[in-house]
């Protein structure tokens, strides 16, 4: 087996690794309400969040894993080295998801990916090899890294905004409905927490599968950049895994530490969410479903109790998410870093 090919396979393995660790990362994003609420016990809410985050990968197109495939350009470049570079990233990316997950901090997958890869490819082959979208912006075109920092920066805000909107009107609808109205509220959430875990899959596996394609176009195992299908059914079913493994810690924090939500919250959350993860993988805009899930609590929270939301938490999980990009990045440089070392040592 030649070492493109033996690359080639490790980085399959690590991207599905990755994938898994999302999954379990962000599984709390999509369960949380819905447990908090009492909505379902949570075995129910995995086994159906389960099925539609498989989904979700299967039917929601390929648009998000265009944009993360090609935000780095490795063309023109050895296969060992391109291939080296890529699984630098992921490791820098997995690692820091580990990290968050042990500390029960509910930061963004998709941060640590984008940063992850910049980190090792800016260290090996130079910033020039990152697409950053710059001089595009000037000329009115939105691609590379600047398309998807804008994603992530924008999703959480609409979030808020959504959130907000919508729970404003739910109530004024609702403003003389019996207490008993709280049953078919969390019937609803059947509906409401399935659109969130197909938007989800939709969207965070679309990520894997665009880096998937990327690593099989650079070894020369396909010739153009369009997702096969078994990536597809391979990232689906490694995020879903994922998914079913849960992630308890980050649940504490979305479902009871925000803001203390109630069948009306939930079921708002996560309607606000569904709807702009999906509108997102849409338009090839990969978002961070942690971003949009909490900050559409926030928004339900301060529509109608501001003081009641805890803004502290609300801050501790912003801080994380600005530290999250140069982090994994530095983070996925030392990766490269050390992996050079391991393959040069010895040499002068």
């Amino acid at each position: 087996m030649d070492t493109v090919t033996l690359l080639a396979l490790l980085a399959v393995a690590i991207v599905l690794l990755f994938d898994y660790t999302n999954g379990f990362h962000d599984a709390a994003n999509i369960i949380a309400t819905v447990i908090a609420s009492r909505a379902m016990q949570p075995v129910t809410a995995v086994v159906i969040v389960g099925v539609f985050e498989f989904l979700g990968p299967l039917l929601g197109g390929t648009a998000v894993a265009n944009t993360i495939g090609k935000f780095v350009d490795l063309s023109g470049l050895p296969g060992t080295l391109s291939l080296t570079v890529l699984v630098s990233g992921l490791v820098g990316a997995i690692v820091w998801n580990l990290f968050t997950w042990w500390r029960g901090i509910p930061s963004s997958s998709s941060h640590a990916l984008i940063g992850g890869l910049i980190g090792a490819v800016v260290l090996a082959v130079g910033r020039d090899h990152v697409v950053w979208g710059v001089a595009e912006l000037a000329d009115g075109h939105v691609s590379g890294v600047v398309k998807v920092v804008l994603a992530l920066i924008l999703s959480p805000l609409v979030g808020f905004g959504v959130g907000y909107v919508v729970h404003t009107v739910a109530l004024y609808a609702l403003r003389a409905a019996h207490p008993r109205i709280n049953r078919p509220l969390r019937l609803g959430q059947f509906l409401t927490a399935a659109g969130l875990a197909f938007s989800h899959g939709a969207n965070d596996a679309q990520k894997s599968m665009g880096i998937l394609t990327l690593i099989l176009l650079l070894g020369g195992f396909i010739p153009s950049f369009e997702v096969p299908f078994w990536v597809m059914l391979a990232c689906a079913s490694a995020l879903t895994l994922g998914i079913m493994s849960g992630g308890w810690r980050i649940v504490r924090t979305l479902g009871f530490a925000i803001y203390k939500v109630r069948p009306l919250h939930a079921l708002d959350s996560q309607l606000t969410s569904a709807g702009v993860i999906f509108t997102a993988s849409l338009i090839g805009a990969p978002v961070s479903t942690t971003h949009v899930v909490a900050t559409s609590i926030m928004g339900i929270g301060a529509s109608e109790h501001p003081r009641a939301v805890r803004w502290g938490k609300a801050r501790e999980i912003v801080t994380t998410w600005l530290i999250t990009i140069p982090a994994a990045a530095l983070v996925g440089a030392i990766v490269y870093a050390l992996v050079f070392a391991i393959l040069h040592r010895g040499q002068p």
